[in-house]
This record gives structure tokens, sequence and C-alpha cells, in this order.
């Protein structure tokens, strides 16, 4: 009898380690819930807010998206805000994203390239860019085309890069220059 009870101590050693967790163990930094992307360009003193926004998720209706129209040659500031609006009180998640900026990425990608050029002006902590405002360029030549929207989820490896994390939103604006 003694015999078989020490064949079982290496099992009930393993399901009581594997039950047990730690304290010190970090919960998993999960990605952030955006159903609305709202992006406001300014330039002579007015602002217009451009909004994509998929309140009910991938698989139900179509995202409702605004077209953008802009100028020729001209220079717009911009700010990005991003929203969970399937919360009631809706939550603005560009607070939580200033916060954990060491953490987090916009990214703006247009095509064609060389239809805009986008520059961020906001760093975080470790000097590198974040991306929730900046300043965007038109080129001189009307163009129909796209602007990618992405933010980029980076906890423990931003690097100023786009291609460490994986997406939180990854939108697309269809931009007219004219």
């Amino acid at each position: 009898m003694q015999k078989k009870f020490w064949l079982y101590v290496p099992l009930l050693a393993l399901v009581a380690l594997s039950s047990c967790k730690k304290e010190n163990d970090p919960e998993p930094d999960e990605n952030e819930l955006i159903t609305t992307v709202q992006l406001t360009l300014t330039a002579n003193g007015s602002s217009k807010v451009y909004t994509w926004k998929d309140v009910d998720g991938e698989g139900g209706q179509a995202p409702v998206i605004d077209s953008i129209v802009l100028a020729k040659n001209q220079a717009y500031t911009y700010s990005v805000r991003f929203l969970d609006e399937s919360k009631s009180p809706v939550e603005d998640v560009t607070e939580e994203i200033r916060e954990e900026s060491d953490e987090h990425l916009v990214v703006m990608t247009p095509s064609p390239t060389g239809s805009l050029t986008v520059t961020t002006t906001d760093k975080d902590r470790n000097n590198r860019p974040i991306g929730l405002v900046g300043e965007i360029k038109t080129s001189a030549t009307a163009v129909k085309g796209k602007l990618k929207v992405q933010l980029r989820h980076q906890p423990g490896v931003k690097d100023g890069s786009p291609i460490p994390g994986d997406d939180d939103a990854n939108v697309d604006f269809d931009v007219e220059i004219k």
C-alpha cells in the first residue's frame, strides 16, 4: 500500500501547482475596444470632424464612414479620438491611450503615397511618437485615395515604428484632394 501512495505523489503535486496562480503574474494586456474613430482636421481657423463608426462590431452592419475632402497644397492640424460606444455612458478610450502612451502608436498611412504628408507632433515619456495630434499636408495635385488610421497596441515593445504589436483599430477613410 505504501508503494502505491508514492506513485500518486507526483500527480498530486502537479495538480496542486497548476491550480495555484502566482500573485506576481501580470494580467494580460488586452486590446482596447474601439467602435468609433473621429479625425478632426483644422485649417484657417475652421475645423471639420470625420467619423468612422461601427457600433455593432465585426460581422454586423457595415461601418458608417465619412469621406474626407481636402484642399490642394494645404496644411491641416489633426487630432484623433477613439471611442467605445458599446458602453453607456460612452467611453473615451483616447484618455487611456494618453495615459498608456508608451504602449500605443497612431499610424496614418496615405495612399497613393505622396498625396498626404503626415507628421506626428506628440511624444510619449520615451520621446517616441504617439500620433494623437499632428499635421497633415496635402499635395499640390488633385487626387482621390485613402487614409488608413491604425491604433497600434505595443505594450513592452514600442520602438517608434508601426511593426510591433497589433491593432486596436484599423480603419480606412476615402480622401479626395481638390
